[in-house]
């Protein structure tokens, strides 16, 4: 005769709400991914919200230094677009332009070198070119559907403006909302837990993203000094590009590596000097830079950090490979938080024993 299993239906049940949220959030993955811009957006601005916060008068509110802040970001991107977006602009256009030139002078056999050196240079050509027609022939087949591409552009627009919004919010009643979800709990271990856990999520977050962003400029800073000194051509523009990769971790830096080389190659510049300095800079960066600004929560092995990139790459594209980093490091911490947690309770559940001291 069968019977009814409580544990069995349990399980069961807890299986199909696990797939269930699973399956929601594979779709609004895009909505998740936008808050999550803004969260840590708002991690960027919460040290000069406080320090304005700090500064005002006595009767005030968090909102007077949120608007501040903004002014000031704004203010500051406006200027950064100004001087040195044109010149990126600028140099890439002039690249652009010259490219063919330069691809033909490459495509001459160099004088004096043997005819080993001058067939790589020839089948690295060949590489060239074909990733080249089979981009523009790409690109020409597309261009049919360019119209329906109209909506999609739109609302990566809207989201750029929905994110400082949502950051705005987070920073004005962040706390209060994580007041709300605490009291959500009955005092005890599980409140504990969630407490524990919220406030190394904000050391984490807060860490990774104000050295994420240092790290990001002292490297646009170094290589724009580097490359202006020993006459990089397209300097500023290769510095923008090393910039806006760094953001993606262990991939990015050597995506810009690659493409600094091949782009100083082919406009004719020191190749061999930009190779040591990519070289000693990485080193300098990796061991001795990133470790000081790094928290030891953020730190991690580089197989973990290759393994998230790669995983969230095919997961999610850039959005996953940007993501990983602090996934693996918020999983590690909850991993850290709940052992911990499980060791406290069973010791305070075990029976203590006196022990009668003997005479």
């Amino acid at each position: 005769m069968l019977g009814f299993d409580r544990r069995a239906a349990r399980y069961v049940w807890t299986a199909v709400l696990i797939l269930l949220v699973v399956l929601l959030v594979y779709h609004i993955r895009q909505t998740l991914f936008v808050f999550t811009l803004a969260i840590l957006f708002a991690y960027l601005l919460a040290p000069l919200v406080d320090l304005l916060d700090r500064a005002l008068p006595a009767k005030r509110t968090r909102t007077l230094a949120l608007a501040l802040a903004y002014v000031i970001v704004v203010a500051i991107l406006v200027v950064a677009v100004m001087q040195i977006g044109a010149r990126v602009v600028e140099e890439a256009n002039t690249f652009i332009r010259v490219f063919p030139d330069l691809l033909a002078k490459w495509q001459a056999p160099t004088p004096g070198a043997t005819a080993g050196v001058n067939s790589i240079k020839e089948q690295f050509l060949a590489k060239v070119r074909e990733q080249l027609y089979s981009g523009t022939s790409d690109l020409m087949s597309q261009l049919p559907k360019a119209g329906l591409k109209v909506i999609s552009v739109a609302s990566n627009l809207i989201d750029v403006i929905i994110v400082p919004i949502l950051s705005f919010f987070f920073l004005k009643d962040g706390r209060r909302i994580r007041d709300e979800a605490v009291e959500l709990l009955a005092d005890g271990p599980k409140r504990r837990l969630l407490e524990g856990l919220l406030a190394d999520t904000n050391l984490l977050l807060a860490q990774y993203m104000r050295a994420l962003l240092m790290l990001c400029s002292a490297t646009f800073i170094s290589y724009s000094i580097f490359f202006s000194i020993v006459g990089v051509p397209y300097g500023v523009l290769l510095a923008a590009l090393a910039f806006a990769l760094e953001f993606i971790p262990m991939l990015g830096p050597l995506s810009a590596a690659a493409l600094i080389v091949i782009v100083t190659a082919l406009s004719g510049g020191p190749v061999l000097t930009v190779l040591i300095f990519l070289g000693i800079y990485r080193l300098f960066q990796d061991y001795v830079l990133s470790p000081q600004v790094m928290g030891r929560g953020v730190e991690m092995h580089p197989l973990w950090i290759l393994f998230g990139v790669f995983a969230g790459a095919e997961v999610a594209g850039i959005a996953g490979a940007f993501l990983s980093v602090p996934i693996l490091a918020l999983t590690r911490i909850f991993y850290v938080r709940l052992r911990r947690a499980r060791t406290q309770i069973r010791l305070e559940s075990e029976p203590t024993t006196e022990v009668t001291p003997t005479l």
